[in-house]
């Protein structure tokens, strides 16, 4: 099914647009933080994703992308960093907007910030030999240090919504990674990673998912500060 990898982009996409404009969401608002945000997001990823690509330490299923490449990768690859970003910031943003005490106590943000630190730090000094390990627990842990010295409150809110985030994650992630379907859309070599898999999702992708939709807060929160 050639467009499967574009119809997952388009549907994680879709909800997000048609609530765009909600009169009492106005999500519209953040579009020009979030914008940013997604460019810089992607100056970081699309490098890596070039990189392990050419580098075989990943590759996508010609059999579920258009066949459409630019720099080595599928368009909808390229799509991946506006869609998903979009939708998660999206998902996070409307969760504060109707549970507005959704949010953890400064001791209890502050203890996990420093467990999931320390635990980043870690799986990338002793998987040093595994470049999809390293450099996901590795950009990991910059970004998180990151935010906890600018933007400790915004972790708060994030660790929960995240985790909201997870359950529509599982679903698509699975899809690209070959749950539900005969063959996977990406596939992984599995000398560069732990090789631990929930379903079919590597354990790593969850960390690059924690990062990417974390990154792209960060710099919308950073920019509205500035703002005011």
């Amino acid at each position: 099914m050639k467009y499967l990898y574009l119809l997952l982009d388009i549907g994680s996409l879709s909800i997000p647009l048609l609530f765009n404009f909600h009169p009492k969401l106005k999500f519209y608002k953040y579009w020009k933080s979030l914008l940013i945000g997604i460019i810089i997001s992607t100056l970081i990823f699309i490098p890596w994703d070039i990189f392990f690509t050419l580098n075989e330490i990943w590759g996508f299923n010609s059999d579920y992308y258009l066949g459409i490449k630019i720099l080595s990768l599928p368009i909808e690859e390229w799509l991946f960093f506006v869609c998903i970003p979009y939708a998660c910031v999206f998902t996070h943003y409307s969760l504060l907007f109707y549970f507005p005490n959704l949010t953890l106590s400064e001791r209890i943000s502050k203890t996990t910030s420093h467990i999931l630190l320390i635990s980043f730090f870690l799986l990338s000094v002793f998987n040093y030999n595994k470049w999809y390990t390293l450099v996901n627990f590795a950009l990991a842990f910059f970004i998180l240090a990151l935010v906890i010295n600018k933007t400790p409150k915004l972790l708060k809110t994030y660790f929960l919504t995240f985790l909201v985030m997870l359950i529509p994650f599982f679903i698509v992630n699975g899809i690209l990674t070959g749950s539900f379907i005969k063959d996977e859309v990406v596939w992984y070599n599995n000398l560069e990673n732990l090789n631990i898999r929930f379903f079919t999702i590597p354990i790593e992708d969850i960390a690059y998912a924690f990062t990417l939709i974390l990154l792209n807060l960060f710099i919308m929160k950073h920019l509205e500060i500035k703002k005011k």
